[in-house]
């Protein structure tokens, strides 16, 4: 029996309707060998196959326990959505930085130290970092007012609107431990936030980030520029390429007519009826149902099923260096053709929203208190090289040399 199961925690809504809609799906397809269910786990012992072909995970990022238990599942064959592996090692800074690499635009970002010392750690412990920071170039790149937000988080949390230098130390204080971004201030003239299914399955809805929650999702709005919802579709699977995700969320902020990818790191996104809408509900609900079954089929027992990103097979794939070899002929290397995968578009109706342009704030100097100006009072060790050991050589006359073949290296 190929089992799909769900895993998650508080939400109620999706996990069933998905969990019936599988069924249903199963059922009409006339597959005998095939059943969806909420996940149940009992003890969990390293390398023992799990029952599950697929699951989907909704909540590991909350439970360590339960993504210790996915990559045990995972490396037994199971098809897990999304890549336990993948998701423990991505984070919202390194997104950026692959973005620009493969062509999304985003907005200019600075990664800051935290507030508060880490745990187990000293002034010692941050010699490496210059002191003070050239604060006023990132000022400049960024501009005022501006964003910071966790450089590993979602869900809006610890996100901070900052109107100055003086703003951003007073709340940067307040983050503790937390690492965390300074971002560009995107005056946008519509936004976006679209589920990415794969590479094949995108669906735009016009999102209002400003709103309360349970508003956040405008539906039957007026029809937006098709040149910016082919790009922002075209966007959206460059990133789930790169990435790998299965099921994510990325948001976009359209400024002069370019969408800037905001979040794009949202492997269990919000899919509840309440705040999504009827319509983006079914959607997700019957496009997930797809991709488990499709999984499913696929599934093959004891082999690797996970969902690789481009940057991680592109490194796997690349061809290496050839050896180098006595002979003087050169080693020929060849590189392998890179197949790409097949893209069926949808259509999506969304609308603009009004345009808001707050005014910049002046960019002042202003002293950095951080973990690097800690490590600054403390003096560093003089650290003393231990001398080279000294090797005698011999100096070979040019005469002998002259009559030599052949020449010892000592």
């Amino acid at each position: 029996m190929r089992k799909i199961g769900i895993l998650f925690g508080q939400e109620d809504t999706f996990p069933w309707a998905f969990i019936d809609r599988v069924n249903e799906k199963i059922k009409a397809q006339g597959i005998e060998d095939m059943v969806a269910e909420a996940v149940s786990i009992d003890t969990v012992e390293q390398a023992k196959s799990d029952e599950y072909a697929v699951i989907v995970d909704r909540i590991s990022q909350d439970v360590p326990f339960y993504r210790a238990y996915l990559k045990n599942a995972a490396i037994t064959g199971t098809a897990v959505i999304n890549n336990p592996f993948w998701w423990s090692a991505d984070e919202k800074f390194f997104n950026n930085a692959l973005a620009e690499s493969i062509g999304v635009p985003v907005p200019k970002t600075f990664i800051l130290p935290s507030s508060h010392r880490p745990p187990d750690t000293d002034a010692n412990s941050f010699r490496n970092m210059k002191f003070p920071f050239d604060w006023e170039k990132m000022f400049k790149t960024i501009g005022f007012p501006a964003y910071m937000k966790p450089h590993d988080g979602g869900g809006w949390k610890s996100v901070y609107r900052v109107e100055s230098p003086e703003d951003l130390w007073e709340k940067h204080g307040e983050t503790e431990n937390l690492v965390m971004m300074l971002q560009e201030e995107i005056n946008f003239t519509e936004y976006f936030r679209c589920y990415a299914l794969g590479t094949d399955k995108i669906h735009i809805m016009q999102y209002e980030p400003r709103n309360p929650h349970h508003l956040r999702y405008v539906l039957d709005g007026d029809p937006v520029d098709k040149k910016i919802l082919d790009l922002v579709e075209d966007y959206c699977i460059k990133l789930n390429k790169a990435l790998g995700y299965d099921f994510n969320t990325v948001e976009f902020a359209v400024r002069d007519g370019i969408p800037y990818a905001i979040d794009f790191c949202n492997p269990a996104p919000d899919a509840d009826i309440n705040s999504v809408g009827q319509e983006n509900f079914d959607w997700i609900v019957e496009n997930a149902a797809d991709m488990a079954i499709a999984k499913a089929k696929k599934y093959k027992k004891g082999q690797m099923n996970l969902t690789w990103g481009s940057f991680v097979t592109d490194q796997i794939a690349a061809p290496k260096a050839p050896k180098k070899k006595t002979s003087t002929k050169k080693a020929s290397s060849k590189k392998a053709p890179v197949k790409k995968a097949a893209v069926k578009k949808t259509s999506t109706k969304a609308v603009s929203s009004k345009k808001t342009a707050p005014a910049k704030a002046k960019v002042e100097k202003a002293p950095a208190k951080t973990v690097a100006s800690e490590a600054s009072t403390t003096p560093k060790p003089v650290v003393k090289k231990a001398p080279a050991p000294k090797v005698a050589k011999k100096k070979a006359s040019a005469k002998k040399a002259a009559t030599k073949t052949k020449a010892a290296k000592k």
